[in-house]
Formats: structure tokens, C-alpha cells, sequence
């Protein structure tokens, strides 16, 4: 199982976004993710998504609020764990993305987005502020979801 995180970047009421769109066999081409990525060896979660901010935004996060995990479990590719954030504080100036388009979206559009389906169902309290540890299992066969488990 991969092990990856995953950020959505508040400003203004909006949240920073990326259309995949850039990145070649990209399971997620043509979808809005926020942005993120695997961790690699000897690395916390907490380390990783400051490093993947950084590397395809150009910010540093200075704080970072851990909302829970999923588990994406998909027909054809390898399982994932994704631990997912939110970040409101941070520095710097946003750069092109080599993996796709990033845009300030407003929060009240973002579930209108070509997202994964499964997305809607921790985005929708992450966009009301809940103060809910989310933990959810994503069963997909390629694009379709199958199945929601929540723990």
C-alpha cells in the first residue's frame, strides 16, 4: 500500500486547486485534487506534504492541521492511504505545476469541480469547517465508485 497526503491550501475563502492535466498515465488526468504526494523513505506525513507544497506550489507551510485519512482503494492501481490537510498559514509565491494548472477556487464552487466522487464526502466537511476527524475507505473500479466505508 502507498502511503501519500494530501493538502487543500486556504486564502480568501478559496481553496488552491490542481487540474491534472500535465503528468503523463496520470490516474487523476482531467480531475481537481488539491495537491500532494508519496511519501518517500524515512519521511513523517507531516514532512511529506510540506515537501510536496512546496516542490508544486512554491509555499511553505508554517502550519499544518491534520483533518483525518483515506483509504483509495481502485481496480487498477496499487491501494493508497492518503493523510489529508488543511493549511491556511503559509509563505511565498505560487509557481507552475509540472503536474498540472494550480487555481484559487472559490469554496462554494469546489464540489462543482470534476473531482473524484468520493472526494465530496470529506471535502463537504473540510468546506464547513467541521471539527470532525474524517476516516473513509474509497472502494473505485477505474472511475466508478463502488463503495464508502466510514469508519
Amino acid at each position: 500500500m502507498i502511503i501519500s497526503t494530501l493538502a487543500y491550501i486556504e486564502k480568501n475563502e478559496k481553496f488552491l486547486m490542481l487540474y491534472r492535466n500535465k503528468k503523463e498515465n496520470d490516474i487523476n488526468e482531467g480531475k481537481w485534487v488539491g495537491v500532494g504526494g508519496k511519501l518517500e523513505a524515512n519521511e513523517s506525513p507531516d514532512e511529506c506534504i510540506k515537501r510536496e507544497i512546496f516542490e508544486e506550489t512554491g509555499l511553505k507551510a508554517q502550519q499544518l492541521k491534520l483533518k483525518g485519512f483515506i483509504t483509495f482503494v481502485n481496480t487498477i492501481c496499487e491501494s493508497e492511504l492518503i493523510f489529508i490537510y488543511t493549511v491556511s498559514d503559509y509563505s511565498g509565491d505560487l509557481i507552475d505545476c509540472n503536474e498540472g494548472t494550480l487555481e484559487w477556487i472559490d469554496k462554494e464552487k469546489v464540489l462543482s469541480l470534476n473531482l473524484w466522487e468520493g472526494d465530496r464526502y470529506f471535502l463537504t466537511p473540510i468546506l464547513k469547517n467541521e471539527d470532525r476527524f474524517i476516516n473513509i475507505k474509497f472502494v473505485y473500479d477505474a472511475d466508478d465508485l463502488i463503495e464508502v466505508v466510514e469508519m
